[in-house]
């Protein structure tokens, strides 16, 4: 298919936010590039969307081809458009974030990224293009949505205990949670069964280990 265009047009990336909770601490993925501009710098997983193919299709692709990362859930984030935010040319960016359990994903460097690794939200380096703005607002987002949604039970494993899932709340909250309020609250959500196992961390009791319901989908809480 041809195109003609009578005036200068932008062209279109994406880029790709993916969370996950390790040693109870918050982390994004970040690629180093291989390539200019900023090379050697870290940056979000992304790149440009192919003329045939729709936007969360290319945020798949370059998540894949950076990182060796397959299977996620996206949500789109936010459209990132200053003039000014890629020095190659007039860029914009659909941003996706995507919560995943640390024991779920093998990373690899791939394509156009020298190396891969999980950093810390709270420890992030130097970003390059505009990337630490899209990290802070998917961070905003993460926060607000977890008060009125099960959002947070897409970080946990198979099993986990009620205290576990508390951690996860308070990482990405910054905060403690008084844990009996936390427990009723979580489980008026309706989303989780006992499985009748249970778990001993040290010299605690043990704690029941539950599950989430099926279908494991993100269920709002009005």
């Amino acid at each position: 298919m041809a195109y003609q265009y009578e005036y200068p047009h932008p062209a279109v990336t994406t880029d790709i936010v993916i969370f996950t909770l390790e040693d109870d601490a918050l982390k994004v993925l970040l690629i180093r590039r291989a390539g200019e501009p900023f090379k050697d710098s870290w940056a979000l997983p992304g790149g440009f969307i192919e003329i045939d193919e729709d936007l969360e299709t290319g945020a798949l692709r370059e998540l894949e081809e950076e990182t060796g990362v397959t299977g996620v859930y996206l949500e789109q984030l936010y459209t990132f458009g200053q003039p000014d935010r890629d020095p190659r040319e007039r860029v914009i960016t659909v941003a996706y974030y995507a919560l995943v359990p640390i024991d779920r994903l093998h990373i690899r460097a791939a394509s156009d990224a020298s190396e891969v690794a999980w950093h810390p939200c709270k420890q992030l380096p130097a970003l390059a293009f505009d990337h630490a703005r899209i990290i802070q607002l998917a961070l905003e987002r993460l926060a607000a949505k977890i008060d009125y949604s099960t959002l947070a039970l897409q970080f946990m494993p198979k099993r986990f205990t009620i205290g576990e899932l508390q951690r996860v709340y308070e990482a990405i909250l910054g905060e403690p949670q008084d844990k009996r309020n936390f427990r009723k609250r979580v489980m008026a959500y309706d989303c989780l069964e006992a499985t009748g196992e249970t778990r001993r961390n040290g010299n605690h009791r043990p704690a029941q280990l539950y599950a989430v319901k099926e279908p494991r989908r993100v269920e709002f809480v009005k």
